[in-house]
This record gives C-alpha cells, sequence and structure tokens, in this order.
C-alpha cells in the first residue's frame, strides 16, 4: 500500500496572524479568570517588541510565563469556554499563503499535521477546522476538582519538533517523500530541516539567516501581497 505524503505547520504566526496563546490570556483577564495586574507582567515586554527594542521571542516568553503563573487553580471548563471564545473572535484571521496551501495539500492527499506551542485547547477547534488531521499543542496537567496544577504534560515532546514529526510518520505509517513543513521562527527549525520541502514563512532574523544558507524556500506576505525572496 502507498504511503501517503505528510506536511507540518506551525500555527501561531504561520497560519494565524498573531499568537493564539496571546488572545487566550486577553481573554482569561477581561472574563476575570486572570487578575488585571497580570498584563502588566507582559505589556513592557509587548511595547520594547512594538519598538522593535527586543524581539518578538522576547514578548512571547513573557506572556508565556504569565500564563503558566496563573493558569494554576484554573478549571477546566474555565479554559474551554476562553478557548471558545478566542475561536469565535479569530478564527478567520489568517494568511492568504499558507491557508491556500494547506486547502491545497489537503486536495493532494496530504496528511496533515499543526504543532503549536499554544494551548492545545485552543488550537484544536482553529486547525480542525481547517482540515488537520493531527494536532500538537502544550497540555497541562489536571489536579484535583479538574482544575490545572501548573504543569505541562509531554514537554519534551512539544518543544523539540523534530520529535513530533519521527512520531507522527511511525504511528501514522507516513512517508517523508515529498514532505512539506512550514514555520517562521528557529523553532521550527528542527521540524524544517527533517522534510524535502521546507518553507520559511515570515520568518524572523534567525530563521531568515539559517533558511538563506540551507537554501530553503522564503515566502513573506505583507498586507495583501505574497511574494518569494530569493
Amino acid at each position: 500500500m502507498k504511503k501517503k505524503k505528510v506536511a507540518f505547520f506551525d500555527i501561531d504566526g504561520t497560519i494565524f496572524r498573531s499568537s493564539l496563546l496571546i488572545e487566550l490570556v486577553e481573554v482569561l483577564i477581561a472574563n476575570g479568570k486572570f487578575p488585571e495586574r497580570s498584563r502588566k507582567e507582559f505589556s513592557r515586554q509587548e511595547k520594547r517588541w512594538i519598538d522593535r527594542k527586543d524581539t518578538y521571542e522576547d514578548y512571547i516568553m513573557a506572556v508565556v510565563k504569565t500564563f503558566m503563573k496563573y493558569i494554576k487553580g484554573i478549571h477546566y471548563s474555565e479554559l474551554m469556554d476562553a478557548s471558545d471564545i478566542v475561536f469565535d473572535l479569530y478564527k478567520d484571521k489568517t494568511y492568504v499563503y499558507t491557508k491556500k496551501l494547506v486547502a491545497d495539500l489537503k486536495k493532494k492527499g496530504y496528511y496533515l499535521v499543526a504543532i503549536s506551542q499554544s494551548p492545545k485547547t485552543t488550537i484544536d477547534p482553529f486547525a480542525k477546522r481547517l482540515g488537520f488531521n493531527k494536532i500538537y499543542g502544550r497540555g497541562y496537567e489536571l489536579g484535583p476538582n479538574d482544575r490545572f496544577n501548573g504543569k505541562v504534560m509531554d514537554l519534551h515532546l512539544i518543544e523539540n519538533k523534530a520529535n513530533i514529526v519521527k512520531r507522527v510518520v511511525e504511528k501514522q505509517n507516513l512517508t517523508l517523500r515529498g514532505s512539506v513543513a512550514v514555520g517562521d521562527t528557529e523553532g521550527d527549525i528542527s521540524m524544517l530541516e527533517m522534510v524535502d520541502k521546507p518553507i520559511a514563512f515570515n520568518p524572523n532574523k534567525n530563521l531568515y539567516r539559517y533558511a538563506k544558507r540551507a537554501g530553503w524556500k522564503t515566502v513573506v506576505e505583507r498586507k495583501d501581497v505574497i511574494y518569494d525572496i530569493d
């Protein structure tokens, strides 16, 4: 039996035109599940990124730190409710290039895998709507009474996307021949290195430099223009 081809997509900043984690944290604050003061814990890094004084990664890590601090004690249903709100508000906030690529590969019979560092509860409805077959995101341990205890599940797997590539190919009996992967930061390099057709999409500086040395396809979408970078 002929094995299916596979394509891997980062989600935040690659398909979704922002970070689902950022939007989730904002909803949790707005709904009173996280304290209003928690916004101050990443607002400085946000401004420094906007002013181009620090990197986007610095900003995201501040948001992650805030999320991990305040998710402890939150009930599972409260996170699900916030995730539903994020989906309803932002389900169409996607890039044209990557959304079309997902649809084209789906038609060609590719097995589609979404990988994100955002919570899986938030990624699931977004990625399912686009037709992904398998979805990886951060999962969080539940303690007594279905409240989160502040620990991440299977961190060794989600933090190294190459591990996910190997796992999916083996478990789903797929082939890496003709495989595709799309990412936007250096955190995606381990995934991009494993496929036949790596694409650096709207890459940050570190990924752009690596992609240029490696000869990978680099695509930028800005406003209503999509173009390749040599």
